[in-house]
């Protein structure tokens, strides 16, 4: 009996025989991420698309070739989120985080889709563990964002992370001024990405 219908190019179905993994993985990345003085914050799966634009950069691939935007009833312009940190910052002032006491600590953990070109190991929809640290330029936040990824892979005892090149890479991609990114990808398909604004400064750093 033929299926009624197949899953959607670039998405995986997460069956009941993974979801240890894919608990214990998240589990051990929450464990982490308080020890170091996280806390956890979910912001809406999609945005207005100008959030990213400005945020992001206009003239990123993320913004030209990677965003699944829509337009909504009410003629609005949206986008699923491709990335955490926008979101983060918008709800940071959102919230009036800016009048507690600095830097405010936050990770979330979620789905995040962009429409890649789908190869092994890379979806349109992937879950990320990311961390921001804002109010604080301090170059010690880069340390402290390797610092918790190590231990977070130290944790699950992955075998073939290291600092540099390799199959599996931990390393810090600074992506503007007073910012930077912690990345944990396959080395062959890594990419630096432009990001526009300067203001809050965040210390970024993500998994997927």
């Amino acid at each position: 009996m033929a299926p009624i219908a197949q899953r959607a190019p670039g998405t995986q179905d997460i069956l009941p025989a993974d979801q240890p993994y894919w608990e214990a993985i998240e589990a051990a990345a929450k464990d982490q991420a308080a020890r170091f003085g996280f806390q956890r914050i979910e912001t809406p799966i999609y945005e207005t698309t100008d959030l990213f634009v400005r945020g992001v950069g206009e003239g990123t691939d993320i913004v030209t070739k990677e965003m699944y935007s829509f337009t909504d009833r009410g003629g609005r312009s949206l986008t699923l989120r491709p990335e955490g940190t926008a979101p983060i910052v918008r709800a940071y002032f959102d919230a009036g985080m800016q009048v507690e006491p600095q830097p405010v600590r936050l990770f979330y953990i979620g789905p995040f889709f962009r429409a890649e070109r789908p190869q092994a190991g890379r979806f349109h929809q992937f879950r990320q563990f990311g961390i921001e640290t804002i109010g604080d330029a301090s170059p010690l936040l880069d340390v402290e964002a390797i610092v918790l990824g190590w231990h977070w892979f130290a944790g699950l005892d992955i075998d073939g992370v290291t600092f540099g090149r390799g199959h599996s890479v931990l390393f810090i991609e600074r992506v503007a001024p007073q910012r930077g990114r912690l990345a944990i990808r396959d080395a062959p398909t890594s990419r630096s990405r432009g990001r526009a604004g300067s203001t809050p400064s965040p210390r970024t750093s993500c998994a997927r």
